[in-house]
């Protein structure tokens, strides 16, 4: 293997326009973390891994006060073309952040965990940047199904083992390796009580309707089978 893992500066322009209408995003994970937010109207929201800002402009119509950060300058680029206004930092969810205590009413986390190999530090941190009372709403790869697919695959996992994957993504005609850690569900729900949150909800969503006319292959699995998992904790 060479290159750079996860190297979203050498993907951003082509992940951003997959991203932006395919079933997964557009019409599958977008759709559901905006459901489990709600009401933002006036709430000030930190999209923690925000990428190219998809879900900032969503956040912002809806009246939020949105913040982002992303440790691509890449998809931060293509972020402040949609979110001029917003407070868009580069920084990274595995180390410190650059933000005060108390400093949101919910903080975002929309498919960034599964990159890391140790939750720990980062829920802390964002445990200290959320105000007392307020919200995390994150999405991760569903782990049931990928343990399914990766024994599909051939490979000899374990669903009750924390894992890393490679995956090979290719939205540009220049191949990334990209590394993934599949995790179960009780490692998951213990790190964010280990972090002082509450879990007020485990949400798996369908994806919206409209998408069976345009995606009825993807949609039809999606609707047998999960691909996400989402939650919502209470600081």
């Amino acid at each position: 293997m060479t290159g750079v893992l996860n190297d979203y500066d050498k993907l951003a322009a082509g992940y951003d326009r997959s991203n932006h209408d395919d079933i997964f995003n557009a019409y599958y994970e977008r759709p559901a973390m905006l459901a489990l937010a709600g009401d933002v109207t006036g709430r000030r929201i930190l999209d923690a891994g925000c990428g190219a800002g998809p879900l900032l402009v969503e956040l912002k119509t809806r009246g939020a006060d949105v913040s982002g950060f992303d440790r691509s300058r890449g998809m931060l680029d293509l972020a402040r073309r949609r979110v001029p206004d917003a407070d868009l930092r580069v920084a990274d969810i595995a180390e410190p952040l650059p933000y005060a205590d108390a400093e949101f009413d919910d903080v975002v986390v929309s498919l960034v965990l599964h990159y890391l190999g140790d939750w720990g530090p980062s829920l802390a941190e964002l445990h200290r940047v959320v105000k007392p009372g307020g919200r995390l709403l994150i999405s991760v790869d569903h782990p049931f199904a990928m343990h399914m697919i990766h024994r599909r695959d051939g490979l000899k996992t374990n669903y009750f083992e924390t894992y890393n994957y490679l995956e090979t993504w290719d939205h540009t005609g220049e191949p990334v390796e990209m590394s993934f850690w599949n995790r179960p569900l009780h490692a998951m729900t213990n790190a964010f009580t280990a972090a002082g949150f509450t879990l007020t909800e485990i949400a798996e969503p369908l994806p919206l309707p409209e998408a069976a006319a345009k995606f009825p292959e993807e949609y039809a699995a999606l609707t047998r089978s999960p691909s996400f998992l989402f939650f919502v904790l209470t600081a």
